[in-house]
């Protein structure tokens, strides 16, 4: 595509790396690309919202530009015209217009007006080298704390990558916004959400109380399911990610440090089949249990679903690994089983108390770096057993009180039949919500069907 200007670019009076780096102009920016793009939005205001949509502020490489395109954009949400005069004179209003070459750069801007041109093309250039820029920038930085070496290497990789993964995360650091504007985007989502059949604004659960409460898992959340030994904490969260993989089709990766593959394999083979799990375990499989199995074989290995059951998980190689799983996938949620087998893989903390609590708040920052979110498995202390009807509150959480700190909900699960065999509620399970930042606090009864590893709806059943 050609493009025409009056003239050459104008000498930009403030020309230097708005951060002060030393990086190459063939690589760090376009100016003819800036100058396209400020050019299209003072003479179509119409373009300014697709324009908006591609690049941000921080994308123009010149703080001319920088200036120019923050004046147009703040006319553009007042429903002001665009123009270079009145440019020139919200530049003014602001005190930005010597800052921004004064009128004459800013008619000139205005006047670099490509030929048949398209404005999204000309954002999608600018955008590139932001980018790129971007990965300079970090490669240098990385570069700076190698060199270094200040503090734990462990620390200092997981930094690294984090520079690395937010350069390809167009999501990684967005702009504040001002509530006006986003607010006419914000009512058309709620409208959305009205117009739903299921009324989910998350991600199913599979568990129809459930996610009436919640609305489905949320991205950004962590969500802890906390339960004593063999209440079936594992199986609860298998659970979820069998709907949201097989069903829903969304992946999701479970971290475990508790089972093996095949453990988990076996789980969600009966779950799904629903073959008695001890016959797949014994490896006395009928003659039925094997059609079963052929029946659902298709369906779960066409699932997005992944199982990493490496020994000696730290928090950073979660955090690493699920940065690379992101990058390739959207996730729709990572499992964690469970907090309490986890180190937190950076330099020794002072007590295993505060080193559960930064494996927490690594989670939480997790579910919101990768805007997905993480379902977090926790044991729980001797607390129930000490009371007379064995129900476990937030506060039994074991090792850190900052894992309620930082859940966005925790789910307790009790089985009275776990403590009394003749219980008259054999077979059912207590989901009690202990924390919900968005909503009440219920108690969720649903059934236990341990002999196929699942729980299911006390009002419904689910169809092979």
């Amino acid at each position: 595509m050609t493009m025409y200007l009056v003239g050459p670019p104008p000498e930009d009076p403030h020309e230097q790396n708005p951060d002060g780096q030393t990086i190459p102009d063939n690589s760090a920016h376009d100016p003819y690309a800036e100058l396209a793009v400020l050019a299209a939005m003072m003479h179509d205001r119409d373009i300014i919202g697709d324009v908006c949509a591609i690049i941000k502020l921080r994308d123009l490489y010149k703080p001319v530009h920088q200036k120019i395109f923050s004046a147009i954009v703040r006319l553009f949400a007042a429903g002001k015209p665009t123009d270079p005069i009145s440019v020139c004179d919200e530049l003014g209003r602001s005190g930005d217009l010597a800052g921004a070459g004064g009128p004459a750069f800013v008619h000139h801007c205005a006047d670099a007006m490509p030929v048949g041109a398209v404005a999204e093309y000309f954002a999608e250039i600018v955008h590139a080298k932001a980018v790129l820029r971007r990965l300079v920038e970090s490669g240098m930085r990385i570069v700076d704390m190698g060199r270094k070496g200040e503090g734990d290497v462990a620390e200092l990789v997981d930094a690294a990558q984090k520079e690395l993964f937010e350069v390809a995360d167009q999501q990684a650091d967005e702009e504040i916004v001002l509530v006006a504007d986003a607010m006419e985007g914000h009512l058309d989502e709620m409208q959305a959400r009205a117009d739903r059949e299921n009324k989910l604004v998350g991600i199913p659960t599979g568990f129809a109380d459930l996610d009436e409460l919640t609305g489905g898992l949320r991205r950004g959340q962590m969500i802890v399911i906390a339960a004593r030994p063999a209440m079936g904490k594992s199986t609860l969260a298998i659970d979820i990610v069998r709907e949201v993989t097989i069903r829903q089709k969304l992946p999701m990766v479970i971290f475990s440090l508790e089972m093996q593959r095949g453990e988990i394999l076996d789980r969600i083979i009966s779950a799904e089949a629903r073959v008695p799990l001890h016959h797949i375990r014994s490896g006395n499989m009928t003659d039925d249990d094997w059609t079963k199995v052929a029946r659902v074989m298709p369906k779960i290995t066409e699932a997005p679903m992944y199982i990493d059951s490496s020994s000696h998980l730290t928090g950073m190689d979660i955090r690493t690994k699920a940065r690379r799983l992101s990058q390739k996938h959207k996730l729709g949620g990572i499992v964690i089983d469970y907090l309490q087998l986890m180190n937190s893989g950076g330099s020794k903390a002072e007590n295993r108390q505060l080193e559960v609590s930064d494996i927490s708040r690594g989670s939480k920052t997790l579910a919101k770096e990768l805007d997905c979110p993480v379902i977090a498995l926790s044991q729980l202390n001797r607390g129930p057993e000490q009371r007379t009807d064995k129900r476990p509150v937030v506060s039994d959480l074991r090792e850190s009180g900052s894992i309620e700190q930082d859940a966005d909900m925790v789910i307790l699960i009790h089985r009275e039949d776990a403590y009394e065999k003749e219980s008259p509620r054999a077979g059912e399970a207590d989901l009690i919500v202990g924390k919900n930042r968005n909503g009440p606090t219920p108690t969720i009864t649903v059934a236990f069907q341990g002999h196929l590893s699942r729980f299911v709806d006390m009002t419904r059943d689910e169809p092979n």
